[in-house]
């Protein structure tokens, strides 16, 4: 039996691209997929440019990163993959502050 995979990515093999309590930017329109509770199906749950933060980790399929991100504004956490977020903040790709250089005279 074959699974149908939607990438031959094993995301989980490296770390995750966004840590903990990082400020992220939807980028595109997330509907629910019949998953979030409350809303009918094919309803909009976070527009594209909408600001959120990684509130959970989790794993889908033994393949991909599921990041839980609250969406503040609307009062919604909703799972999203990474290839859906973007930095929304001056950190590094991994989520580590960027270090500014200072010299000395």
């Amino acid at each position: 039996m074959n699974i149908s995979r939607d990438s031959d990515v094993i995301e989980v093999d490296d770390e995750p691209q966004f840590q903990y309590g990082r400020k992220v930017r939807s980028r595109r329109v997330i509907r629910n997929d019949g998953t979030f509770p409350g809303k009918e199906i094919g309803e909009v749950l976070v527009n594209k440019g909408d600001i959120g933060y990684v509130a959970s980790i989790g794993t889908f399929l033994q393949q991909f990163y599921i990041y839980g991100v609250d969406f503040y504004e609307r009062g919604y956490l909703v799972g999203m993959k990474a290839r859906e977020l973007e930095a929304a903040d001056e950190q590094g790709e991994k989520g580590e502050a960027k270090k500014e250089v200072t010299g000395y005279v």
